[in-house]
């Protein structure tokens, strides 16, 4: 049992694995020019050189903190609202269809007038962090209440459930599913938008990092902001598959 759930722990890392090696020999062979794409090892001494100095995880707890901000304002507006128009009509007929209309104006065509708005500072980007959770979390909380089972909630009537039972026991528990899926898909888009507003308009970040590697044509750095940003959305989803673990566990398709 225990060898079968090391292969399944492998698994996962083959593929990158392999591309990672076949990048290496590509590049030290001369397949792939180290002007185009540099070798894993060289965006590893690189990264190794910047966490020395430490301008790596200075560069790295700014973006982290700003992520971090943005979702916890955004999502947590989100999922009141979401909460508010799937249970009560009346914030339901005139709230959706003013937030279903903001939904799809692009949030990063919203970058010019953030920096007329707040400079270029630190609310600007959180600001648009906490835009681009706002709606996937909305959305999915909004369905998974509308779509809670009415027969699951008339039965909670008939036991004499409390409101506050019935609503977190019940309304809240059967929209779980949505709401992850909502989580789980903002960590992306959040990382995504910080991405841009770090390098559109800013003067620290991995973003910013990335930019100023570029000016000085230090591709190597370039390609380590890439694979922090990558790494830092693994650490997210990973954390989001816990969560749907550990808040689902009683729904037999999680377990």
């Amino acid at each position: 049992m225990k060898k079968k759930k090391w292969i399944h722990l492998i698994e996962p890392w083959i593929i990158p694995i392999l591309i990672i090696i076949i990048w290496e020999v590509s590049n030290k062979t001369g397949i792939l020019a180290n002007t185009v794409l540099p070798a894993p090892s060289d965006v590893v001494k690189a990264g190794y050189e910047q966490a020395v100095s430490g301008v790596l995880f200075d560069h790295l707890q700014i973006s982290t903190t700003r992520a971090l901000i943005g979702f916890l304002i955004g999502g947590s507006i989100a999922f009141v609202i979401g909460i508010l128009n799937g249970i009560v009509p009346f914030a339901q007929r005139y709230l959706d269809t003013t937030i279903q209309m903001l939904r799809n104006i692009p949030n990063l065509a919203l970058i010019p007038l953030v920096i007329i708005w707040f400079g270029v500072g630190e609310e600007g980007k959180i600001f648009l962090v906490a835009i681009s959770v706002f709606f996937p979390i909305y959305v999915n909380t909004y369905h998974g209440i509308r779509n809670v089972d009415p027969r699951l909630i008339e039965m909670g009537k008939i036991y004499n459930l409390s409101k506050y039972k019935l609503f977190f026991k019940v309304i809240i528990l059967g929209a779980m599913p949505s709401i992850l899926v909502g989580i789980r898909y903002s960590l992306g888009i959040m990382w995504l938008t910080l991405i841009v507003a770090e390098t559109v308009a800013a003067s620290s970040g991995i973003g910013y990092m990335s930019m100023n590697a570029r000016e000085y044509m230090q591709l190597d750095i370039v390609v380590l902001a890439i694979i922090l940003y990558a790494i830092l959305g693994k650490i997210a989803d990973s954390i989001a598959k816990l969560l749907e673990k550990k808040l689902l566990k009683w729904n037999p398709v999680y377990q």
